[in-house]
């Protein structure tokens, strides 16, 4: 399993949400390049990058930003936050982006998302199924930066896609994220248990080396780390069986 270190982007700064409430933010004096630059040195193959102002808004508002991390060489970039056409799916890997993360676009028209994984290649677009547990335990999807519900769940996101040639999928429980409680490893066993063929990429309450252990045993492809890894919450010795190409 590979850790994929995460850089959350509002108005250009490193910042990280309280499960995903835009009033419960805390900023960081590290600027994005010093993140990037701390990540690589680590060794990361891989680093995450979120828009949250185009999450939230659909519009794009932190282009310059990832502009200038892309061109950084020795560590592939996936982009998400916005994305909502195409248009903006291209010009990010046009930018040297090397995976764009779709999220509301692909809830509320998934025919256009189907095309573009058809256009740009499975190894190009990942789709990003943000989930909130109902009262009976089911991922129901959340879209707009995670702020509006659907009565849509997980599976059946999952499969408008499976005949497109669908193959990596971000998954981030919205009440675990940024909480530091650990990640909800039943929801990602259950998933790669129903999907196998996709290549899960686990998001949400990373906060120790045993979540990590966890999410491995669990059959995620990659485990996604935002607030753990910037507040070093992680020990470095015990990173490396993580920090390499799935």
């Amino acid at each position: 399993m590979l850790l994929i270190p995460s850089i959350d982007l509002r108005a250009g700064h490193c910042v990280r949400l309280h499960k995903g409430d835009f009033g419960a933010e805390t900023r960081y004096t590290l600027e994005p390049h010093e993140l990037l630059e701390r990540y690589r040195a680590l060794g990361a193959p891989w680093l995450h990058i979120v828009d949250l102002d185009g999450a939230r808004d659909g519009v794009p508002a932190n282009r310059a930003t990832i502009a200038a991390l892309a061109t950084q060489h020795g560590i592939a970039l996936q982009v998400g936050g916005g994305v909502r056409t195409r248009s903006a799916a291209v010009e990010l890997l046009q930018l040297g982006v090397a995976r764009v993360i779709v999220g509301s676009a692909a809830v509320e028209a998934p025919e256009e998302v189907v095309a573009w994984l058809a256009e740009l290649g499975p190894e190009h677009i990942a789709l990003a199924f943000d989930v909130r547990l109902d009262a009976q335990g089911a991922p129901l999807l959340r879209t707009r930066g995670w702020q509006q519900g659907t009565s849509l769940s997980l599976w059946q996101g999952i499969e408008r896609f499976r005949s497109a040639g669908l193959r990596h999928v971000l998954c981030t429980d919205v009440d675990r994220d940024g909480a530091l409680g650990g990640p909800n490893i039943a929801l990602y066993r259950d998933a790669t248990a129903r999907f196998p063929d996709i290549h899960w990429q686990a998001s949400g309450g990373v906060s120790s080396l045993a979540d990590l252990h966890a999410l491995a045993a669990a059959g995620v492809a990659a485990a996604v780390s935002g607030k753990a890894l910037l507040e070093e919450r992680l020990p470095l010795e015990g990173l490396q069986p993580f920090l390499r190409v799935a």
